[in-house]
């Protein structure tokens, strides 16, 4: 059947050249629903566990208050807390979050920011001093990375002995390895990854670690976690204890 066709009321170039712009608007249009659902979704995506695995946090002053018992009850289990960064940092937050995890149930464990301005026995004694009398269900940990550092940028030879040294001082007064999160720009930078043969804190975000020996995962650095205000750091210990030193 034949059919006429329908007068628009424009000329057919002037339809033609609307057309990509009705294109182009149902595109952006797309993309900010899937943009929208991406945002949605991704602070709340946790990986599944498997046996032997729990989530935990860690945290500092930058997250502010922390409500503990409700972070408790989001399925976290353990928490690492910033005590102590360089030679005489002490985080503002670490009495009250040490205590809020603690009186929550969270097994605990403090960390140490290294800082390539200041020697290792130094940056040591700041966190044994801060530590030295706190119980401690976790290990230590001391958090290398070149983000959010001081501007120096020593040779390897320094870092290398200066690292051991805080290791070493901090090993003998506590007991325990000292686990070690070692960030990628740190990693490119020194290649010192190897050369330590310490329990590992591993980042790689939303996607399962690909490498063998990890003890922590860190999987998540904008995770949505409740009685934490904005995004945190989503972390996956694979049983209680580091796997011990080869």
């Amino acid at each position: 059947m034949k059919t006429e066709p329908v007068d628009t009321g424009a000329p057919a170039s002037t339809r033609l050249r609307r057309w990509p712009f009705v294109v182009g608007a149902v595109v952006l249009g797309l993309v900010a629903v899937g943009a929208w659902g991406w945002y949605r979704w991704l602070p709340n995506h946790r990986p599944a566990l498997q046996d032997g695995e729990r989530y935990g946090v860690d945290v500092s002053s930058h997250q502010g208050s922390i409500d503990w018992e409700r972070v408790a009850a989001d399925g976290m289990e353990f928490a690492y807390v910033k005590a102590t960064e360089g030679g005489d940092f002490v985080d503002a937050w670490f009495d009250q979050n040490w205590e809020g995890a603690g009186a929550a149930g969270l097994d605990r464990g403090a960390y140490h920011f290294f800082t390539l301005c200041r020697p290792g026995d130094e940056q040591a004694a700041n966190f044994l001093d801060v530590i030295s009398d706190e119980p401690r269900e976790l290990p230590p940990a001391v958090d290398l990375e070149l983000a959010g550092n001081c501007s120096a940028r020593p040779d390897r030879d320094w870092v290398d002995r200066e690292v051991r040294t805080f290791l070493e001082e901090v090993e003998e007064a506590t007991g325990q390895p000292v686990v070690l999160y070692i960030g990628n720009d740190f990693e490119d930078h020194y290649r010192i990854h190897d050369e330590l043969d310490r329990p590992i804190w591993h980042r790689r975000i939303l996607r399962r670690p690909d490498v063998d020996g990890w003890w922590i995962w860190q999987a998540h650095d904008n995770a949505s976690i409740d009685g934490i205000d904005g995004g945190a750091d989503l972390n996956v210990m694979r049983g209680d204890l580091p796997p011990e030193r080869s």
